[in-house]
């Protein structure tokens, strides 16, 4: 029976499969996550952008615009590289070691933690068997701290412990954590606010194109702002480390710019579809809209009552009854005997017969119909 539990095992310790499942780190999960959540989307539109037969170039620009501000966002919301660094030392593996090799040591600070990354490179052609990648968060003011004591217990190598060292303290002259801490926290919640301002520019694109241009540029302002609050909280004195002889200089990685050319882009689109609203009112449109190319299309309605205006003013007035219509023909005679006659009719009086006392005078007074262009002739008693 001593044979048959043996197989792989050295003076009866547990198996070790070196060469199987001990694989290093080469992808962060979040981002993966998202890069396949936007990608899916932009590919089924993809898809169905054939199918497009009016308003392409708009729908397209709009559509890739979108996704790509909303995917540089969340990118740079779990990203580690806005202050990046990567050098070659040539240092012990352990502290209190003599044995020396050639190695690869890169600082990744992303807004809530830092990546540092540990990798052995062999000067011959051997396969390197020293590659770590270790990530350290600073959510809560004493997180890092906890954390530094871990990798101490935990035996990390000396290298990625003496970087580690340069963020763990909050003390003058070696406060670089809580400044990285407080930069990355503001920066977090302009990124937030960047995000609910594109979920709204994403809403009124489909409803209301002219506010959601209005919102594109309110998104290009939060991010350009997230840029400039980032840039303002970083150290004064700039974070300069020496590792085993080795100096490593943090400087702006790509998340950073990412975020800068998203605001740019978003700024200037917004700007650019305003300015074409304001001069070709109505104009700018695409197929993403509520109701677009039905009956209750903005275009469509706009069109039909401009349409329906022209209707009216060239048809004729249509009488809608028969009172209508006498009274039209009543008022048409009487302006018609108005035109033959405008010097109004002339009553001589009535005088009855009882009464041929009455002054001759009064019985001769003489009356007219009140018609008011029409004078009053003279009238003869002779």
């Amino acid at each position: 029976m001593k044979g048959w539990f043996d197989a792989f095992r050295n003076d009866g310790g547990p198996t070790l499969y070196s060469y199987t499942n001990r694989t290093p780190v080469t992808g962060d999960v979040h981002l993966i996550t998202i890069f396949v959540i936007f990608c899916t989307i932009f590919t089924a539109f993809l898809i169905i952008f054939p199918g497009i037969r009016k308003e392409r170039l708009s729908t397209f620009l709009t559509v890739t615009l979108s996704l790509f501000v909303g995917t540089s966002i969340q990118v740079a919301q779990y990203g580690s590289s806005w202050h990046t660094t990567s050098t070659t030392i040539i240092g012990s593996f352990s502290a209190f070691s003599k044995q020396r090799m050639t190695a690869e040591i890169g600082g990744y600070i992303g807004l809530m933690h830092i990546n540092i990354t540990y990798r052995h490179t062999p000067i011959n052609m051997d396969v390197a068997d020293v590659e770590y990648n270790e990530r350290f968060f600073w959510r809560t003011p004493h997180e890092m701290k906890d954390m530094f004591k871990e990798s101490l217990s935990q035996g990390a190598p000396f290298p990625i412990v003496s970087l580690v060292e340069y963020f763990s303290f909050h003390q003058e002259g070696f406060s670089w954590g809580s400044k990285y801490r407080e930069a990355g926290y503001y920066a977090s919640i302009m990124l937030w606010t960047s995000f609910a301002s594109w979920m709204l520019m994403n809403l009124l694109l489909v409803v209301v194109p002219r506010y959601g241009a209005f919102s594109m540029i309110f998104t290009g302002f939060c991010l350009l702002f997230t840029n400039l609050i980032y840039w303002k909280l970083l150290p004064c004195e700039p974070l300069v480390a020496h590792i085993d002889g080795s100096i490593l200089i943090f400087d702006f990685g790509w998340n950073y710019w990412l975020v800068l050319v998203a605001g740019i882009m978003c700024l200037f689109a917004g700007i650019v579809i305003t300015a074409i609203d304001m001069i070709f009112p109505h104009q700018f449109s695409t197929i993403l809209e509520v109701d677009y190319d039905t009956p209750y299309d903005r275009h469509v309605i706009i069109e039909e009552s401009f349409d329906t205006r022209n209707i009216r003013r060239k048809l004729p007035k249509v009488e809608d009854s028969f009172g209508d219509r006498f009274i039209s023909q009543l008022s048409s005679k009487l302006s018609h005997e108005k035109e033959e006659d405008t010097q109004g009719v002339i009553n001589r009086g009535y005088v009855s017969h009882e009464s041929s006392e009455i002054n001759e005078e009064s019985s001769k007074t003489n009356w007219s119909y009140p018609f008011p262009p029409a004078q009053r002739r003279a009238v003869s008693t002779s």
